[in-house]
């Protein structure tokens, strides 16, 4: 095989850029000669039909006899197109905002949802824009639908509703992947709004409550036992000292007392009000046994 001839893949990625190698031949040096001429007799009128101003965000692809002119795009600034056999086309390349409108889409655990989204791309090759693809921008944006209904296909509802920057990123990559012979790149993919039936959202709405009331029972539960053992504790600590209650009764009505209410309930003991009885009994025999 001879090293010098090239790939059929390569010959085949020059063909899509669209860049022809030939040279313009014997007509083509005549036209191009011509043109030069009518130039220079119309002169000055002429350069300002042929001089053109590309501005800083576009480029210009020159097609001379149909055939593009240089590897790259021109401008900015300003460019010559020879009259009668120069042809140019801008390219902007700006970065364009594609919305994509709302995708019925099955998932993979058959619920229906509508997923939209929105990509930013720009055109990073004008040349490959213009000669590769006839609409560059109508390209990507079917192609952007295309692609996220068919990533959005392999997923389950959860895994759309929990991992949108992973879905976005791998949608990206595709379409990078798929719009590099158009001269695309594609900046950033995100998905908008995940819309689901009504009934299902009921059915979802009534499962998270169920969890949460699940989840409150638990953890009072939880908070009932381990109050139940501090007062476990602290009885056997207050059963140890007996003057301990009364402190604890004396501060208990220091507290309610600062809360400035009309009505104090103030817990006595039952040995206490035995021993007041036994002491008014024993009074009312003394006076008895007086008289």
């Amino acid at each position: 095989m001879d090293p010098g001839a090239s790939s059929p893949e390569k010959v085949d990625k020059e063909n899509l850029v669209g860049i022809s190698r030939t040279r313009l031949g014997v007509c083509g040096w005549i036209l191009f000669s011509l043109s030069v001429l009518l130039m220079i007799i119309t002169f000055p009128i002429s350069i300002w039909m042929c001089l053109k101003i590309i501005k800083e965000y576009e480029r210009a692809v020159v097609f001379r006899l149909g055939r593009i002119q240089a590897d790259k795009a021109r401008g900015p600034g300003l460019i010559l197109v020879l009259p009668c056999i120069d042809v140019f086309v801008k390219v902007d390349l700006r970065t364009v905002t594609c919305n994509i409108p709302p995708q019925e889409i099955l998932t993979r655990d058959s619920v229906t949802t509508q997923v939209d989204g929105v990509v930013y791309y720009r055109i990073h090759s004008a040349v490959s824009a213009v000669a590769n693809v006839n609409d560059v921008h109508q390209a990507t944006f079917l192609l952007a639908q295309t692609t996220l209904r068919n990533v959005l296909g392999t997923q389950t509802l959860s895994q759309i509703l929990a991992g949108r920057e992973e879905i976005a990123h791998s949608i990206q990559t595709l379409l990078d992947d798929a719009t590099e012979l158009w001269g695309i790149r594609v900046a950033r993919v995100e998905i908008k709004d995940v819309r689901i039936p009504v009934q299902l959202q009921r059915s979802m709405a009534a499962e998270a409550e169920a969890t949460r009331e699940a989840r409150a029972k638990v953890l009072a539960a939880e908070g009932e036992m381990n109050a139940s053992k501090s007062l476990k504790s602290a009885s056997m600590v207050l059963a140890e000292s007996p003057i301990a209650l009364q402190l604890r009764y004396l501060q208990t009505l220091a507290t309610v007392a600062t809360e400035k209410n009309s009505t104090i309930v103030f817990p006595l003991p039952m040995n206490i009000l035995e021993g007041i009885g036994d002491v008014s009994h024993n009074n009312h025999k003394k006076v008895a046994n007086r008289s």
